[in-house]
């Protein structure tokens, strides 16, 4: 039920985003609904599907996967981000204000470093909590290069209309390569049998 519940969200997130007589990319607002509806809705979503029927009403909601849903959230909302940096002329043209038409691509190139230098503060900031594994944190860590090409490629281009639009491209590069790090970081933590234990929140 719980997991139905998430994906339900995810799913009005969508929806509230795209389709009248909402609309709320037409108000800049598409980033949040993103980071919500694929971060920590679906993510825990399909987590809690990973329990059997008999099991999966008890299935805990740990800190590790609220931790988890939360990175792939701020992936997933950098490529809707960067989506827009080649869209802004026609963004107005359509009356739609999406953040880079209110922001302007300076600030625009400025909040995709922010957003970057967050996601690797906070995958410290939950491995030292001891949220995420030492294994996650170690695996992610070698993704800073792509986090990096992906902050310089749009300093260097965000005025250029035939090369800007290769950033979607490379955040999504960022979000497979961090979620797999992430992702296996959890399995091999549990294949060598750390002490790293994770702790629910929600039971």
């Amino acid at each position: 039920m719980r997991s139905m519940l998430f994906l339900s969200c995810a799913i009005i997130c969508g929806y509230i985003y795209q389709c009248p007589p909402f609309r709320l990319s037409y108000q800049g607002l598409g980033e949040p609904l993103c980071f919500a509806a694929f971060g920590p809705f679906a993510t825990s979503a399909f987590y809690l599907l990973q329990g059997s029927a008999s099991v999966m009403t008890y299935f805990p909601l740990s800190g590790t996967v609220l931790s988890a849903s939360i990175l792939v959230g701020f992936t997933t909302s950098l490529i809707l981000f960067c989506s827009h940096f080649h869209q802004v002329e026609g963004d107005k043209e359509v009356g739609k204000m999406s953040p880079l038409v209110r922001l302007g691509t300076n600030r625009g190139a400025e909040v995709v470093q922010v957003v970057v230098l967050m996601l690797y503060a906070l995958l410290f900031t939950f491995g030292l909590s001891k949220a995420l594994p030492l294994t996650c944190i170690l695996l992610c860590t070698l993704t800073l290069p792509m986090g990096n090409l992906v902050v310089r490629f749009v300093q260097e281009n965000h005025k250029d209309k035939s090369k800007i639009f290769m950033a979607k491209y490379f955040c999504v590069r960022l979000h497979a390569l961090f979620g797999t790090a992430l992702a296996f970081g959890m399995v091999l933590a549990r294949v060598v049998n750390t002490t790293f234990t994770s702790r629910p929140i929600l039971s």
